[in-house]
């Protein structure tokens, strides 16, 4: 059974925002809600596999390999800066310019995904969460792991989704301004590079 504790710990981190909350941020003022939405759902299955490394002991082996941890690290870092570029190329995945056609739904879903399965450090972060609320059953601790996991992926979509569709509220105000599309899109750009930096400052 999923306790309370959990779900307010739960919330409460996925309610902090981080690099997919700006992600689907930027695609719910730049493309609109629906492109919100499909980002939401691709930052949510981009979960799903530090959770199962976590359910299997995954995350301990990326923990304690140096090596394995810096090849996932650089890779989330060169990706987080492509889409810093891609907020300010012209015609860019993230750009906010009125004239833009949306992308394709899945296109933006995968985007998403990798921004999350790029990230080593979550699948510590599961390993040090999701244990704490176990039963202490050892035949149902897989079970409990992956009914977390579910919930947790869910209220991942759920408020990532009411963020990307509060964005969209608020696009037409912004495409209304050539000066604030600018300033969002140097905005994007300089917050996405610094969370790569911020990346490649951290340690296994």
């Amino acid at each position: 059974m999923i306790s309370l504790q959990f779900l307010l710990t739960a919330f409460v981190v996925v309610l902090a925002p981080g690099t997919g909350v700006l992600y689907t941020l930027a695609l719910g003022l730049g493309q609109g809600r629906s492109a919100a939405l499909w980002a939401a759902l691709g930052c949510s299955i981009g979960i799903l596999p530090h959770l199962a490394a976590a359910t299997l002991g995954l995350a301990a082996l990326l923990h304690s390999s140096a090596l394995a941890f810096q090849l996932v690290k650089a890779a989330g870092v060169v990706y987080l800066l492509y889409l810093a570029w891609q907020a300010l190329k012209s015609g860019g995945a993230l750009q906010i310019n009125p004239d833009r056609k949306a992308d394709a739904g899945p296109r933006i879903a995968r985007r998403g995904a990798l921004i999350n399965i790029l990230n080593p450090k979550l699948s510590i972060f599961f390993l040090a969460l999701l244990p704490p609320f176990l039963s202490g059953t050892p035949e149902t601790a897989t079970a409990e792991m992956a009914a977390m996991g579910a919930v947790f992926m869910a209220l991942t979509f759920a408020i990532f989704a009411l963020y990307g569709i509060f964005a969209a509220k608020t696009r037409t105000y912004v495409l209304g301004s050539e000066r604030l599309m600018a300033w969002m899109n140097r905005s994007f750009a300089a917050v996405f590079a610094g969370l790569a930096a911020r990346l490649a400052a951290e340690r296994a």
